[in-house]
């Protein structure tokens, strides 16, 4: 069986729209793109490298595998290894694509996704892919949260824990600090909420 890890940025108040610059999603009117820029550091790349180096396939929604496209098949050297990646991207419109090993689906999602879960093979890793994001947590197919969080609030902006969300207990399996504030903290899915009273 394989693993869905998110990785996402957000800020303190669950944004994760628009992170890595001005013009990278503006919808909506937002404002604040490029917000986890001034945060990042030496400490804060190494364990974004060392996440990022991990063997992975990557599941998209359309919109970040744009993005991605536009950018990193001519920044391999930023990524080892990206363009020899499957990417299994989630398109109502798109159905091919000049990068390479770039696989395309639509129809029933979530059916397809259990299918590829229950192959053999690395584990997937999803940034951004807001729309994706939240079917994949309706459908409880997430296995890890691998966040970081940044000393910003945006009041503003698509959220990581939107319509999507179900109920669901994690573990926190490790967490680091950046000097500049950044939380790094992988949470594992650990099974259904549990209540009590004090």
């Amino acid at each position: 069986m394989r693993k869905i890890i998110v990785l996402e940025f957000l800020s303190l108040d669950g944004v994760m729209q628009a992170p890595g610059g001005p013009e990278e999603d503006t919808s909506g009117g937002f404002k604040y793109g490029g917000w986890t820029v001034p945060y990042f550091d030496d400490f804060a790349g190494k364990l974004m490298g060392e996440q990022m180096s991990k063997p992975a396939d990557l599941l998209l929604g359309r919109k970040t595998f744009e993005i991605f496209a536009a950018y990193w098949p001519q920044h391999e050297s930023g990524w080892p290894g990206i363009n020899t990646m499957t990417k299994y991207v989630a398109s109502t419109t798109l159905t091919s694509h000049e990068w390479q090993n770039s696989v395309f689906f639509k129809g029933n999602v979530v059916e397809k996704i259990k299918k590829l879960k229950a192959q053999t093979g690395p584990d997937f890793q999803v940034y951004g892919s807001g729309n994706l994001m939240q079917t994949l947590m309706q459908h409880d197919l997430v296995d890890e949260f691998w966040l970081k969080i940044f000393p910003v609030t945006l009041g503003q902006g698509k959220r990581l824990f939107a319509e999507g969300t179900l109920p669901a207990a994690f573990t926190l399996e490790k967490s680091q600090t950046s000097p500049k504030g950044v939380i790094f903290a992988s949470y594992k899915r650990a099974g259904e909420v549990k209540t009590g009273s004090f």
